[in-house]
């Protein structure tokens, strides 16, 4: 992500498998949502998403809920998610192209309409293409924690990032936060509760704010990482005022 023009990923160039090769080739067409707004592609004054050609379900279902995750990494748990919630429509945000291969053989495996994805930063996702006040939720699970102090700056939860999201997300809908870094979970509390528009639904539960293990939520591999270097899981939940 990119905020005050400062980049929170790197483009690792991770080699594809021939597996996730073919699916990225084959299945793009159908699931990914071309989007490029560098290029003249892309016209940032014309409308954003169009949720019922998006999903063409949601014509007869237009009160499904929709759910954004950024950076679903190699999209395991955003497929066993989808999975489970067949009512419920998910837009899976993640630069890296493996990962993106991956969970493209995951969607047609599984059969799953209700997930599409978008393969840019999404800072400009979100600037650019969600239609704003039209997410009930917005998952950002075990983001990069950029450990080294002098690399604080690359994270995406930052000043800036509560205005960014917090649009995007229809009143009374949530944000969902997970790290297994403690200075970054507290950073995270002092960014969005800087915001006027979000509500800590566990400010009154704890001491520290966060919030207790969501049963729903599949356990990511950083998750395994960090529980087995001893590391503790720090949950938030924000809801967006009405």
């Amino acid at each position: 992500m990119e905020l005050n023009g400062i980049r929170s990923y790197v483009v690792r160039m991770t080699r594809m498998s021939d597996h996730q090769k073919h699916a990225y080739e084959r299945l793009q067409g159908r699931y990914c949502i071309p989007f490029d707004p560098v290029t003249e592609q892309f016209d940032p004054d014309e409308e954003t998403l169009d949720w019922y050609d998006l999903f063409p379900h949601r014509r007869e279902q237009p009160d499904r809920e929709i759910i954004m995750d950024i950076g679903f990494g190699m999209g395991r748990e955003l497929a066993e998610l989808a999975d489970r919630r067949r009512d419920q429509d998910f837009i899976g945000v993640e630069v890296h192209k493996p990962g993106v291969g991956k969970l493209l053989s995951e969607l047609e495996r599984r059969s799953l309409e209700n997930v599409r994805v978008v393969r840019y930063d999404a800072v400009q996702v979100c600037r650019y293409l969600i239609p704003r006040s039209s997410l009930t939720g917005i998952h950002l699970f075990f983001p990069d924690p950029w450990p080294k102090k002098r690399h604080h700056k690359r994270r995406l939860v930052r000043p800036g990032f509560s205005e960014l999201v917090v649009p995007l997300l229809r009143p009374g809908g949530y944000l969902y936060l997970v790290t297994d870094w403690e200075d970054y979970a507290y950073q995270m509390v002092r960014i969005l509760e800087e915001s006027r528009d979000l509500k800590n639904l566990y400010a009154e539960d704890s001491q520290n704010r966060f919030a207790p293990p969501r049963k729903w939520r599949p356990q990511t591999a950083f998750e395994r990482k960090g529980l087995a270097k001893g590391h503790r899981i720090y949950e938030l939940v924000y809801e967006r005022a009405q």
